[in-house]
């Protein structure tokens, strides 16, 4: 009998006793994933490793634990890690702003100030189903309801792996949602010995279980909590970056939780992650959940039969252990820190440290260049003058100080005066500058002290700026914040046009978890600017303020990586930086990506390729990763029109590199980028190669 139901399995539907319906049409087994079925209870199985399978046996009948079994097969001998376990979740429904700025793209909204309700996602197991793509098995449950919110449990698993990912897929008709979730593994027996954590010093944690502990919110290191067995031990995390929605700081919010009834709404004692709902209490935003959008509340599990340790080592090689990876012939730049180190620490006569904290944070974190954005409404960019040239002093020495032969500390400032909205500018080196020009005052005077000094007093003069001293500006977060409506509003004038003015900066901003992507508000800006058919760039930005060892600082980061071979010094100057990002040589990245080198017919971003009239330009990149991927965009534009070929990337397992060759036509257009994400929303994006 059990060898029937097994084949029914693999040719088609199947009705389980208590009418759950199982789909089996879209399954095979030719990715070496096996599905059978015994009274209520499916079993999944999927290759690791070589004599080692992944299991997850599921209960279809309800009111029991979803989670009948996981673990691993190893050797034909099958380790349990967990058992009768479900997936739960919380979803927290707020309003979105969508009238007083500018809808979606809204980032100056506090939704946790406003009406909302926090609800439990129920599941009635109705149906079933199991499918396969590439590397990939997908189990469907239905339905899944918070309040107005529908939708369905997804699980998937990948193989070559013990990562499987864990959803809720839903959907609201509501207009104007602002959404945050809470979500991880519980059950009303002892379902673990031990629960482990790293703590934010990266030191190693433990508590044994008991079933009468009131579940405990925990602030730790990687974003991860990890339950333990006799058998081995099972690690929850979220989806590093795609998780956490923009905040002005980075602020470690005690993102996990284990213990008992945890918000008094969850039966039993789990493990999870979650969201503080006020964030750090200034502009909290939460997520976007547009109507009839497929939000995926989602996290990880990693199954291992080792200790909590190892097994939290395991999880860490998915992010490179919270760091960016050295690339050969690359430097990794990250922008945009409003830290307000001089004026808080330097110039407020508090004691200046050999190595500030924010120093050991960057050179943890693997990144060799440092632009900052200081003087962020603390300072006094228009005078009087002798204090502006002070400061600004002050803020170059320190920045020269902390530089080394392995880290480069570059004076920034988010100037937000002449142009319209918010941007950034860089120098080449030292520059002393005051925006603002009395009359009779000259552009440019000499200080006995300090040398040239430049006064500003509209964009004109400022462009001129930036064309003497070989700087660049950009705008800061473009189309949201303080630049709604920039650099549109500003694109036909001499100064945007101007190849001292660089484009714009990304970060994942807003966050919506329908989307397979980080970013999109930017990444549709440079293809805008693209068909505009201005040469613009863009690069990654932070944008946060305070910097600690104790924060959560990647999962709010980004970095660029720049085509350089040396480090330049801050002796000698960095013209060196400024030239490669005015080229377009680098690509930006939340980290797990990496995009090499990419070409259209041999030349790189930056560069104008020459098409044939009957040939197909020849793209052509290399990938890195760590999570398995999800897909490759080659994206294109005619000067109207954005064209998007998606190259699926569902085959790949975990921990990859990869060339790929793809001849492809790109008559009448004008331009080519190319962006790779994974199935966790990670990713990069290249520059654009100009076409003719």
């Amino acid at each position: 009998m059990r060898n029937l139901i097994t084949l029914l399995l693999l040719i088609g539907t199947v009705t389980i006793r208590a009418q759950v319906k199982l789909d089996l049409k879209n399954f095979s087994t030719k990715n070496g994933a096996k599905a059978a079925v015994h009274d209520q209870l499916l079993r999944v199985q999927w290759p690791v490793a070589k004599g080692e399978i992944g299991q997850i046996i599921l209960n279809l009948e309800n009111n029991k634990p979803l989670f009948n079994s996981i673990g691993l097969v190893q050797a034909g001998t099958t380790k349990e890690i967990v058992k009768n376990v479900d997936p739960v979740f919380l979803l927290t429904i707020g309003k979105r702003d969508l009238v007083s700025q500018n809808g979606w793209n809204i980032f100056f909204d506090k939704v946790p100030l406003k009406p909302h309700q926090s609800f439990k996602v129920d599941l009635t197991k109705k149906e079933a189903a199991v499918s396969s793509a590439g590397t990939r098995t997908t189990i469907k449950i239905s339905e899944v309801i918070a309040q107005d919110f529908k939708g369905w449990i997804e699980i998937t698993l990948y193989n070559g792996s013990r990562l499987l990912n864990v959803a809720a897929v839903m959907s609201t008709p509501n207009d104007s949602t602002a959404v945050v979730y809470d979500a991880g593994l519980a059950g009303k027996e002892k379902l673990w010995d031990q629960i482990s954590w790293a703590d934010v010093y990266d030191g190693m944690q433990a508590l044994s279980v008991d079933l009468r502990d009131t579940a405990k919110n925990e602030a730790v290191k990687y974003r991860t909590v990890i339950g333990e067995t006799k058998a081995g031990s099972i690690a929850v995390f979220p989806p590093p970056h795609q998780y956490f929605y923009p905040l002005d700081e980075a602020f470690n919010l005690r993102f996990t939780w284990h213990g008992s009834s945890y918000r008094k709404m969850i039966d039993g004692y789990g493990i999870g992650i979650r969201q503080d709902l006020y964030g750090d209490n200034r502009y909290v935003p939460w997520f976007n959940a547009p109507p009839g959008t497929q939000q995926r509340f989602n996290f990880f599990c990693w199954l291992s039969t080792a200790s909590p340790s190892v097994t939290l080592n395991e999880v860490k090689m998915f992010t490179h252990n919270d760091t960016y990876v050295p690339l050969s012939a690359y430097k990794t730049m990250s922008s945009h820190f409003h830290n307000e180190f001089i004026m808080k620490v330097v110039l407020a006569g508090k004691p200046v440290p050999d190595t500030p904290n924010f120093i050991k944070v960057f050179n943890n974190l693997g990144i060799d260049i440092v632009h900052l954005g200081e003087f962020h409404y603390t300072a006094h960019p228009k005078g009087p003058d002798e204090q502006r040239l002070q400061e600004l002093h002050a803020l170059f020495q320190q920045c020269r100080r902390l530089s080394s032969n392995k880290f480069l500390l570059l004076p920034g400032e988010e100037p937000n005066n002449f142009l319209g909205g918010h941007w950034l500018e860089l120098f080449p080196k030292p520059v002393y500058w005051i925006m603002s020009r009395n009359e009779g005052t000259p552009f440019v005077t000499e200080h006995p002290q300090y040398g040239k000094v430049y006064h500003i007093g509209n964009a004109a003069e400022m462009a001129e700026l930036l064309k003497r001293e070989n700087g660049l500006a950009w705008t800061a977060h473009p189309r949201t914040k303080g630049s709604v409506g920039y650099p549109d509003e500003y694109r036909d004038e001499a100064f945007f046009k101007s190849d001292r003015f660089l484009g714009a900066a990304w970060k994942a901003m807003p966050a919506d978890l329908s989307q397979p992507r980080l970013g999109k508000r930017v990444l549709d800006l440079l293809d805008d600017m693209n068909n505009w058919g201005l040469p613009k760039k863009v690069l990654a930005e932070a944008d946060l303020f305070s910097i600690e060892p104790e924060n959560e600082m990647y999962a709010h980061l980004n970095v660029n990586y720049l085509k350089l071979k040396d480090l330049p010094s801050f002796k000698k100057g960095w013209q060196n930086v400024v030239d490669v990002l005015q080229k377009g040589r680098f690509f930006s990245t939340t980290g797990e990506v990496l995009i090499p080198s990419f070409t259209v017919n041999n030349k790189e971003a930056g560069d104008t390729a020459t098409l044939g009239k009957k040939e197909k330009a020849v793209i052509s990149f290399d990938l890195q990763w760590t999570f398995p991927l999800s897909f490759a965009e080659i994206i294109s534009g005619d000067g109207t029109k954005v064209y998007r070929d998606k190259i699926s990337l569902d085959e790949t397992l975990p921990f990859g590199k990869k060339n790929i060759h793809r001849p492809l036509d790109l008559s009448n257009r004008k331009w080519v980028r190319l962006e790779v994400w994974d199935i966790a929303a990670n990713g990069a994006f290249t520059q654009t190669v100009w076409l003719k």
